[in-house]
């Protein structure tokens, strides 16, 4: 499903080198770790994966199902099936997070040549989206993630790519600032997404949130690099040890 050849990338703005020769492939199906000490480029990675234009590809190319997608714009790629939750979920001041559902659904709908949803189909889609994730219909008729705990926003970001329905779901440090039981709720509905046709890339700094989404595979990124990959087992490692002895290795 997404397959990452000796891509390089660079800050638009002042040229520097993020991305140094990664190599990735995960299958369909596939839930796959990344794991890295700060500053390895676990998040700009997430980021280009995404479309965002601060960031530069130099050198090689990243396949979706297939297909190039350095040439698509972020609606492009969300249309297509990728979805990015934020580890700092942006607020929307303005925005009723009910309309920024229906917005996103029906855009999505529309680029792919679909129906878009009649009120009482969405409204019946988000009630039942909602419930599983314990999630209460006044929050969304707040303004989206104004106000928001670290749970309620890591939750409506779960709630999206319920009702999104994508393909690659792409977790940039999902677990971050999660008490335990968000962190469950949140892990509960990631798994519940899991199926033969989608693909996650998890990214994280602690095993903590692989005892709640279990990986099939788990990959170091250090330096805009992958060095180590391995099954689960491998982020117990980490856990226990630590980086430097495979950053060592590497080198």
């Amino acid at each position: 499903m997404l397959e990452i050849k000796n891509l390089h990338a660079r800050i638009a703005e002042d040229g520097t080198e993020i991305i140094r020769g990664l190599n990735l492939t995960v299958q369909a199906g596939e839930v796959a770790a990344i794991m890295g000490p700060n500053g390895s480029g676990k998040s700009t990675l997430s980021y280009i994966l995404a479309g965002r234009p601060d960031y530069e590809v130099t050198e090689g190319d990243i396949l979706y199902n297939g297909e190039s997608i350095l040439e698509m714009d972020p609606a492009e790629r969300a249309a297509s099936g990728v979805f990015l939750a934020f580890q700092y979920p942006m607020e929307i001041p303005g925005v009723a997070t009910m309309e920024f559902l229906k917005v996103a659904m029906n855009s999505q709908r529309k680029a792919r040549g679909e129906e878009e949803l009649k009120i009482p189909e969405l409204l019946k889609r988000v009630k039942e989206a909602a419930g599983a994730l314990n999630i209460n219909m006044d929050m969304l008729k707040r303004p989206l993630n104004v106000g928001f705990s670290g749970g309620e926003k890591k939750r409506a970001e779960i709630l999206q790519m319920k009702l999104l329905q994508p393909k690659l779901c792409v977790l940039d440090e999902t677990d971050s600032g999660l008490d335990i039981d968000a962190l469950k709720i949140v892990s509960d509905g990631v798994n519940a997404l899991r199926s033969p046709d989608r693909a996650f890339l998890v990214i994280t700094h602690y095993q903590r949130l692989l005892d709640h989404i279990v990986p099939d595979t788990v990959h170091v990124l250090y330096r805009g690099q992958i060095i180590k990959s391995g099954d689960k087992s491998l982020a117990m490692e980490l856990e226990q040890n630590g980086y430097a002895g495979i950053i060592d290795e590497a080198a």
